[in-house]
């Protein structure tokens, strides 16, 4: 007889469920979240287990590649799917939630998210350690303005490799000020050198990396945005319509609908947030920066002059998340289009 297992994975202990076909619970427990311990307490169910569900999540994907390995049958299940599912209950605990999610494997009422390798998963730690190093040094600095001008120290228009100099200079003769102020610019100092040994790690991946350097042939599309988008989707096998990725990362129109109202508005803002922040940059720096004539941009422009540029943005993201899929999986580089002179006369 089939049976399903529902997990909900928690730091230290998760909640296990197991369902037979008619919904019926055979077993429940709680077993350390580790992947040796939860294949030993699986296998000595002695019971045939066609699949064991995880809500997708940051141990998941580590207790996913176990299951595996022991030839388990796991599946992650998307996160939004999972809690719309489980919202209806008025009571929430592990153990229910490890019910509910046994009992969405055996209805089949989920959809499968895909496991990242774990090249990419190593280049998602390395961007996020960058962006925090970054941010955190960027709040220092902030932080250090607020707090000179509580005092009436304005520090006005510098560049950050002159700010040091400008805030010793505003605090000198200030003691306490200056007590203060001393060991915060050596924090910001130690942030920003450990910010630059990480940009050049990144710098390092791309420049060996067949597939970001193709996708830096696009206009706005950097080292960082390359790498981030490469990591995000992982695998282009993985989406049958490169028109599809747009709507993956978020980028497309939400729309709610419900009798007599119907509002559209904005995007979905689903998936992976730093994917769809890279892209959005990188469509800023092709409609501001950018010089050279591209029919991308031209596109954009047409979409700003119709809708606004905030609009156009958006839209220039999406197009690129499904430019860059195309590139990535026929191995082409991109094309500029016609002279700007031969495009005016079309």
């Amino acid at each position: 007889m089939e049976h399903y297992v529902g997990i909900d994975v928690s730091l230290e202990l998760s909640s296990l469920c197991v369902l037979d076909p008619t919904g019926k619970v055979i077993r429940e427990a709680k077993v350390a979240s580790e992947p040796a311990a939860l294949v030993t307490f699986l296998r000595g169910l002695d019971l045939m287990i066609v699949r064991v569900g995880l809500e997708a999540g940051p141990l998941s994907q580590w207790l996913y590649d176990g299951l595996l390995e022991a030839n388990l049958s796991p599946v992650l299940l998307e996160t939004r799917h999972v809690k719309a599912a489980l919202s209806a209950m008025a009571i929430k605990t592990d153990r229910r939630d490890a019910r509910g999610i046994a009992q969405l494997l055996r209805m089949g009422w989920y959809r499968p998210v895909h496991r990242k390798s774990v090249p990419s998963q190593e280049i998602r730690a390395l961007l996020a350690a960058r962006k925090q190093m970054q941010i955190k040094a960027m709040d220092l600095e902030q932080t250090m303005r607020g707090l000179l001008r509580g005092f009436g120290l304005k520090v006005g228009e510098v560049s950050r490799g002159k700010l040091a100099a400008r805030l010793r200079e505003l605090v000198a003769g200030h003691a306490m000020l200056e007590r203060i102020v001393e060991p915060m610019l050596a924090a910001r100092e130690a942030l920003w050198r450990e910010f630059v040994k990480l940009h050049r790690e990144v710098l390092t991946i791309v420049k060996e990396d067949e597939v970001c350097r193709r996708l830096m042939t696009v206009p706005g599309v950097g080292a960082v945005v390359s790498l981030t988008y490469r990591s995000g989707v992982d695998d282009p096998a993985r989406f049958v319509k490169s028109k599809s990725v747009g709507a993956f990362f978020g980028l497309t129109p939400k729309r709610y609908q419900s009798g007599e109202i119907d509002v559209s508005g904005g995007i979905t803002k689903v998936g992976d947030a730093a994917v769809r922040t890279a892209l959005h940059d990188a469509a800023n720096v092709l409609l501001s920066r950018a010089t050279r004539f591209s029919t991308l941009k031209r596109w954009a422009m047409e979409v700003a002059k119709r809708r606004g540029m905030r609009r156009a943005k958006v839209a220039l993201a999406r197009k690129l998340a499904t430019v860059l899929h195309r590139m990535w999986a026929d191995g082409t580089d991109f094309v500029w289009g016609k002279d700007p002179a031969v495009a005016a006369a079309v």
